[in-house]
């Protein structure tokens, strides 16, 4: 289950600097997860070349694409309100074209293109690079389509373009796809097997993104930890190769390694984990590391073995709580999150209990928490009946959240009176007077701005907290700077 960073009504309009030249207009929107978000800024950079700037003004839009998110129901809806939204500006615009990118578009092909009739393009993950020649059949008044899913494809060898970019932070993507065939996930079925990109390709996005100043870069994956590269191919080949290829293969611990010990005044994250695949090398290479960020996305889904098991996930709750045992043992001081399903089939009060009692024991730092939605096509969509009424769906996932909200305030509390490096991105939301950036661990931290900028790595004393913010004043620049 991929970690979800934005679903609002509005979504993302995305925007970058213009190139010169070009005369065509694209609207692109994000919905759902990181990665998409990053696909995003691959599309962007493949569209300039074809004569497209980004704009934010829908209505003087040559083409409008939205990168859409099928991983509950709620995301899908919010995106077909925003392709009535487009239509409905269409109308008036008879020569914009309309195109879904991304999980919907895999999902949904026949219903968009064919029964609806509400998009000219239907682009799935894999098929970006196809974008000139879809272009082309819509162009010349024909439906266009590409879903189909690569065993290769890593977009390696295109330069991103940095949509809506702080010039601080950026995504780049290690990893496609995903071999995890949980019972309640469509991201197998709409993105493909899982691949790695090869490393070299990766150092050198880094290398660019430093000399244009960046000074944090996430390495995104849908199971990043699981990363593996031994030449090129599926992960699950991995057995078939080599003595040489196995010899010379790059995991994720070595991968980590590498961009820390290249880039030392460079920080870095990495999401989405998966516990199965979180080894012991990689915590301790974060805790080798001042420069990679102490903290860790680690999606649990459920506190009960039934339930994980119903879930297909490959571990066990006892499994589960050892390797954050270990995680705290190594480095104590890491925040952790969740990824949590209330209500999910089969579901009883002695499981969700569970659950609570592994969230006390864990102690997250954050939490994306949801109430199970079938998702058409899934296992368990297929295999087990949704059987647990909306209202206990509803009451569990408020304990959840209660708990979780209860947490985080003590986990954030924990920082107050304390010195934290922070690193300046963007003006406070609250207050133009004040930087806002995160510290290692993730939580938001807002200080008086005085001579700093983005950018800057920070030395904040904290005097104060909200549930999620810690307040404070610079004291200095940090070690980072």
């Amino acid at each position: 289950m991929e970690k979800i960073i934005e679903e609002n009504k509005q979504g993302n309009a995305l925007v970058l600097e213009q190139k010169e030249g070009n005369t065509k207009k694209l609207f692109i929107e994000s919905y759902g997860c990181q990665m998409n978000f990053s696909d995003s800024e691959i599309v962007a950079s493949i569209l300039a070349n074809e004569g497209f700037n980004t704009t934010q003004n829908l209505e003087e839009a040559d083409l409008v694409l939205v990168n859409t998110c099928s991983i509950r129901d709620k995301a899908e809806q919010t995106v077909r309100k925003r392709l009535e939204k487009y239509n409905a500006v269409k109308k008036i615009n008879p020569g914009m074209k309309v195109g879904v990118l991304g999980c919907m578009a895999e999902r949904l092909k026949s219903q968009f293109l064919e029964e609806e009739k509400i998009v000219d393009m239907v682009v799935g993950p894999d098929a970006y690079k196809d974008l000139p020649n879809l272009l082309k059949e819509v162009e010349e008044g024909r439906d266009a389509i590409n879903v189909i899913l690569s065993k290769e494809e890593t977009y390696g060898d295109i330069a991103p373009v940095r949509l809506n970019s702080n010039g601080v932070t950026a995504f780049v993507s290690i990893t496609r796809g995903c071999d995890n065939m949980c019972t309640f996930c469509v991201v197998p079925f709409t993105r493909g097997r899982e691949r790695s990109r090869e490393p070299q390709s990766i150092m050198e996005e880094i290398k660019d993104l430093w000399n244009k100043g960046f000074k944090e870069i996430t390495l995104l994956g849908q199971n990043v930890d699981s990363y593996l590269w031994y030449g090129g191919g599926l992960k699950k080949d991995y057995a078939k190769a080599s003595e040489m290829q196995k010899a010379t293969a790059v995991d994720f611990a070595q991968l980590l390694d590498m961009v820390a010990t290249t880039y030392p005044k460079m920080r870095f994250r990495f999401s989405t984990s998966n516990p199965q695949d979180m080894h012991l090398e990689v915590i301790e290479v974060m805790a080798k590391h001042h420069n990679i960020c102490k903290y860790i996305h680690l999606p649990v889904q459920s506190g009960s073995t039934r339930i994980l098991k119903e879930m297909n996930r490959q571990h066990t709750r006892e499994e589960y709580l050892t390797l954050v045992d270990n995680i705290y043992r190594i480095i104590p001081e890491i925040s952790l999150s969740q990824d949590m399903i209330a209500g999910f089939p089969t579901e009883t009060e002695e499981d969700h209990q569970d659950t609570l009692s592994l969230m006390e024991h864990c102690k997250y730092d954050f939490g994306f928490m949801f109430a199970y939605s079938e998702r058409p096509g899934t296992l368990a969509a297929r295999k087990l009946e949704d059987d647990i009424p909306d209202a206990v769906k509803n009451r569990r996932l408020t304990e959840i959240i209660n708990l979780q909200q209860s947490m985080a305030l003590k986990r954030t509390e924990r920082f107050v009176g304390q010195v934290v490096e922070v690193l300046v991105e963007k003006t406070s939301k609250r207050s133009d007077a004040h930087w806002s950036g995160r510290n290692s661990q993730n939580t938001t931290v807002v200080f008086p701005k005085g001579n700093y900028k983005p950018g800057d790595f920070v030395n904040v004393l904290t005097s104060d907290c909200t549930t999620s913010t810690l307040i404070g004043e610079a004291i200095g620049y940090s070690q980072m700077q």
